[in-house]
């Protein structure tokens, strides 16, 4: 087993200096909502999974297109919680997954800033505090805005570029996902991807959808991208987050003897829901419950593991309308954009039981951070 060298104490003043990452190993915020009472036992790891976009209606098509299963079954524990933002009852995802990583709700379009468009700490950069190893897998561009929410500090969703410069000094330790011109092809012509080799990165362009565990070698960060711009759909054969979860996992495990903490997003269920696509959001979101079930599988062998799985907001006000029989569905739309309805949690493993009830998006980051016992 690996441990990570711990990283100096982030600095309340944010300042963000150049942090290069973990060259070799060896062998809060103030939020909305009160901490709650400690579990009686601490998780040494969280897996945190969001289905971008997926509402109750999107998992319950996935299930009943699956002939009436989804691995999501598995979690004894479920809760709701509230997705609207700082200023609109509807929530976008960068003001979602701020709320998630940072534990305040903000502004739409804000990535890792406060309404007043200053830094907050994240889940991700905590967990590197504490020498945990850290990893955002997604099925987006790695610089979209659920990830970048982990691990950027700015005012714009839409800043990719400037999104993209947080990676090489954040010291995480595992990326997986699209979006490598905006390390490489910048309008600043900094090479970004060069940045992070020197940094100590093995860094891996997609070739046939495939990781080559080989190639993932504990004793360096890893980084592995999967698309120029933003990666292929399922429908057009992408296969690849069943198994880089499951891969990232392993990774991680060995990265660090502390624990890890990781992001893994099953992006483009969203985009099924602002497409009008119900294909299209089955497809994603069957794609996204293989990965939970190969997670699930190595959280009931770890024991040590708390897997925490939601949506940042619904996308599509999705139906199935009652002319749908098992395994063929009819479906419908109100929108093609997100909605404001509540949004299911689901939970596996030591301190599972803090996330049923109904609750804020915020207190999601309260209760991993008190989970971990920060």
């Amino acid at each position: 087993m690996l441990t990570k060298l711990f990283l100096p104490l982030f600095l309340l003043t944010l300042s963000f200096s150049s942090c290069p990452p973990r060259q070799s190993v060896a062998n809060s915020s103030v939020s909305e909502n009160e901490p709650e009472a400690l579990s009686p036992k601490h998780p040494k790891n969280i897996i945190f999974m969001v289905g971008d976009g997926m509402g109750i209606a999107q998992i319950t098509a996935g299930l009943y297109a699956n002939d009436n299963h989804l691995e999501l079954e598995r979690c004894p524990i479920s809760g709701f919680h509230k997705s609207y933002s700082n200023n609109y009852l509807t929530t976008d995802s960068a003001a979602g997954a701020t709320a998630f990583a940072c534990g305040k709700k903000t502004y739409n379009g804000a990535i890792g800033v406060g309404p007043d468009k200053q830094p907050i700490p994240t889940i991700l950069e905590q967990a590197e505090q504490h020498g945990l190893a850290t990893g955002l897998v997604v099925t987006s561009t790695i610089a979209h805005a659920t990830p970048a929410a982990f691990i950027a500090h700015v005012e714009s969703r839409k800043q990719y570029e400037d999104i993209a410069t947080f990676f090489p000094q954040s010291g995480i330790d595992l990326f997986i996902g699209g979006g490598s011109n905006h390390f490489n092809h910048r309008k600043d012509h900094r090479n970004l991807i060069q940045e992070l080799k020197e940094n100590g990165y093995v860094i891996k362009n997609i070739q046939n959808e495939s990781i080559d565990v080989a190639e993932m070698n504990p004793l360096h960060p890893f980084g592995f991208f999967t698309g120029k711009k933003d990666p292929k759909t399922y429908r057009q054969g992408r296969r690849y987050l069943p198994t880089a979860s499951q891969r990232a996992v392993e990774f991680l495990d060995k990265r660090s003897d502390e624990g890890f903490f990781m992001m893994i997003e099953g992006s483009q269920i969203d985009w099924g829901g602002h497409a009008n696509d119900g294909k299209y959001i089955i497809e994603e979101m069957l794609d996204f419950d293989k990965a939970i079930g190969k997670v699930l599988d190595w959280a009931e062998k770890d024991g040590e593991t708390l897997v925490v799985i939601t949506a940042d907001h619904e996308t599509g006000g999705f139906a199935i309308l009652p002319s749908s029989k098992m395994n063929k569905l009819k479906t419908k739309f109100v929108t093609d954009y997100h909605t404001p309805v509540l949004i299911p949690v689901f939970a596996f493993g030591p301190g599972a039981e803090q996330f049923s009830g109904i609750y804020e998006n915020t207190a999601i980051y309260d209760k991993m951070v008190n989970s971990f016992g920060w």
